[in-house]
C-alpha cells in the first residue's frame, strides 16, 4: 500500500511539474508568436522579413531603403533593400552597427563597442570622424552631429562640428542612453533606457524629464503627430505617440524588440522590429494620411 500511494505521488509530480513547464513554454511561445497589434485606424504589414538584428533605418531618393544588422563581433553590416526588393550588403565587418542618419552626400552610422568610431560613407568612400564608445543614438541638423553612447555611468552625449571637426562634450556620466532626437519646438530629447524616462538637453542646467514610467525606451522620433518611442523590451513591447501635451497613445502592441522608426515619405512609417529581424510598415488612419498630404510635410528637427 505504502509502495503504491508513493508511486502515485511520484506520478502525480511529474505529471504537474510536466504542466507547468508546458504552461511556461506555452506562454513565451505567445509572447513570441503573438501578432503584432495596430491601434484603431492603423494598420500593420510586415514590408521586409529575414533582416538579422535590423536596427537602423535610412530611406533612400531612389526608393530603396539602408538597414543597420546589429550583429557582434565583425559581423553586421549595412544593407541595402532596393525598390524592387533585391539586397546588397554596401559596408559589412562592422560589430554592433546601431545608429544612422542622413548627412550631406551620405549617410553617417555608429557601432556599439568600445572604441569604435563614428563614420561617414560617402561617395563609396568610408571615412571615421571621431571615436566613441558604445555610441549608439545619432541626429544631424546639417551644422552639427550629436552622438549619445550606451555605458553604464560614463556615457557622453557629444556634438560634431561639420566646419571645423571638432567634438564637444555636452553631457557626462550618462547611463543607458540610446535614443536622440530633436523636436520641432527645438528641444534635443534622449532616452534612458533602465529609468525608463526621456530627457531634455538644457545647456543652462539639468536636463529635465519630459517622458518617465516608459518600458526600455530606446529609438525616438518627433514630427508633426508628436513623439514616437519605441520600446527595446524582448517581449509585449510597444510603439507609443506622445502629444505635446503628455497625452500617450499605444500605436502597436505586442512587438518585441522594436528599434528604429523613420517617416516612409507617404504619410506613414517603417518599424525595424529587431528581435524578430523584419521590417514593418506603419499606416495611419486615411484622415489622417489626407491632412499630412494637404500640409507642408515638416521634417523633424526643423
Amino acid at each position: 500500500m505504502i509502495n503504491a500511494l508513493r508511486k502515485r505521488g511520484i506520478r502525480l509530480a511529474l505529471a504537474t511539474t510536466a504542466s507547468l513547464v508546458a504552461c511556461t513554454l506555452g506562454f513565451f511561445a505567445w509572447q513570441t508568436f503573438y501578432p503584432v497589434q495596430a491601434a484603431g485606424g492603423w494598420s500593420v504589414q510586415v514590408l521586409h522579413d529575414s533582416v538579422a538584428k535590423a536596427a537602423s533605418l535610412l530611406p533612400q531618393a531612389d526608393g530603396s531603403l539602408l538597414v543597420s544588422r546589429e550583429l557582434r563581433n565583425g559581423r553586421g553590416s549595412i544593407l541595402r533593400i532596393t525598390a524592387e526588393g533585391d539586397r546588397v550588403v554596401v559596408i559589412d565587418g562592422l560589430s554592433k552597427p546601431d545608429g544612422m542618419v542622413a548627412v550631406d552626400g551620405g549617410w553617417a552610422f555608429s557601432q556599439e563597442v568600445g572604441g569604435a568610431p563614428v563614420i561617414v560613407s560617402r561617395n563609396g568612400q568610408v571615412l571615421p570622424l571621431f571615436q566613441g564608445d558604445n555610441v549608439q543614438g545619432l541626429y544631424n541638423d546639417g551644422g552639427y552631429l550629436y552622438a549619445i553612447e550606451d555605458r553604464k555611468g560614463d556615457g557622453r552625449l557629444m556634438r560634431y562640428d561639420w566646419r571645423s571637426g571638432e567634438l564637444d562634450v555636452l553631457r557626462s556620466g550618462l547611463t543607458e542612453t540610446e535614443g536622440l532626437t530633436r523636436c520641432t519646438d527645438g528641444r534635443l530629447l534622449y532616452t534612458e533606457k533602465a529609468e525608463g524616462k526621456v530627457r531634455a538637453f538644457n545647456p543652462e542646467g539639468e536636463d529635465p524629464v519630459v517622458v518617465e514610467g516608459l518600458n526600455n525606451p530606446t529609438f525616438l522620433l518627433c514630427d508633426q503627430r508628436g513623439l514616437w518611442v519605441s520600446e527595446d523590451s524582448t517581449h509585449r513591447a510597444r510603439l507609443l505617440r506622445i502629444e505635446g501635451d503628455g497625452t500617450r497613445h499605444t500605436v502597436l502592441s505586442y512587438l518585441k524588440a522594436p528599434q528604429a522608426i523613420v517617416p516612409d515619405g507617404k504619410g506613414g512609417y517603417l518599424l525595424a522590429e529587431g528581435g524578430r529581424d523584419r521590417i514593418l510598415r506603419l499606416t495611419p488612419p486615411v484622415e489622417q494620411r489626407t491632412a499630412q498630404s494637404a500640409s507642408a510635410n515638416p521634417q523633424p528637427g526643423s
